[in-house]
């Protein structure tokens, strides 16, 4: 059986290459091709949108082209952190027919994305679990071939969705699994583990996914707190003087965003980080 890993990163951030340092320990493990794209192919329109859009998210579109070439695929987000000990996920959801995803529903209320899909491409019987809408983060994504979502979730439908909706591809991958009837199940939070979940031991999962504040004090510190979980989980596994490299690129990323933030002379602010932010 064929199967890919599959991300998206565009740009030197060295959170994304950290990352794919560890998608590429993974793909060893699992006998998967590692697939990262770094320029965008699929052009949405984005114009005057109610909510925050990205042009990137259109490049999940990607997942669908693969599945002509791959038996499976697993798409995950560049800033998810695979643990080294994580167990195969192609074995332990092995259901060809079932696209498997993250419920954050049963976390997050999701009622008002539901409604603005619902309102701009019409109705559906959307599935509930314990009286919440079910919806499925896509930061983490694993499909097979006889499955049918990118027949449905297309570059037209996403840019009927993507001023309108937010999260617009999300929403609208959810909207289209429901809509026509394919078989989904929620990963468990070891395969997608987000601060929403809390903070304890959240090292200790399969996929540690970074979004949002991504267990940082704040979002500007996110890419600094990944570095220092990568540098703990991958060292002996990667060169140290390439775990130096990153980490060092991660914070001079951050202190120039500090440093923008705030008026006051570089080098106190500089030293303050240095005494205050772990890295």
């Amino acid at each position: 059986m064929k199967k890919a890993i599959f991300t998206l990163a565009i740009g030197d951030n060295p959170m994304y290459q950290a990352a794919i340092h560890s998608f590429r320990h993974y793909a060893a493990k699992v006998g998967a091709d590692l697939i990262v794209a770094d320029t965008l192919t699929f052009k949405v329109h984005i114009e005057s949108p109610k909510f925050g859009a990205n042009p990137a998210w259109a490049e999940k579109l990607r997942i669908g082209q693969l599945l002509d070439e791959y038996d499976r695929v697993l798409y995950l987000d560049a800033d998810i952190l695979v643990h080294p000990d994580t167990p195969n996920i192609f074995q332990k959801y092995d259901d060809l027919d079932t696209v498997y995803m993250l419920n954050e529903g049963a976390t997050c209320v999701r009622e008002n994305e539901k409604s603005l899909i619902e309102q701009t491409l019409g109705g559906i019987d959307w599935p509930y679990f314990d009286n919440k809408p079910i919806y499925y983060n896509v930061g983490v994504i694993l499909i097979s071939k006889g499955c049918r979502l990118f027949d449905f979730a297309t570059l037209s439908r996403l840019q009927q969705v993507c001023n309108e909706v937010r999260f617009y591809e999300q929403t609208l991958f959810n909207y289209e699994l429901f809509r026509n009837q394919i078989k989904h199940q929620a990963l468990s939070e070891d395969f997608n583990r987000m601060d929403m979940f809390g903070k304890q031991n959240y090292c200790r999962a399969g996929f540690i996914h970074y979004a949002g504040k991504g267990y940082a004090k704040n979002n500007r510190r996110r890419d600094v707190q990944f570095l220092k979980d990568f540098a703990q989980l991958y060292q002996g596994l990667v060169p140290e003087q390439e775990i130096a490299r990153l980490k060092q690129a991660a914070w001079h990323q951050f202190l120039i965003k500090v440093n923008k933030k705030y008026p006051l002379p570089s080098v106190l602010i500089n030293t303050l980080c240095v005494l205050f932010v772990p890295r």
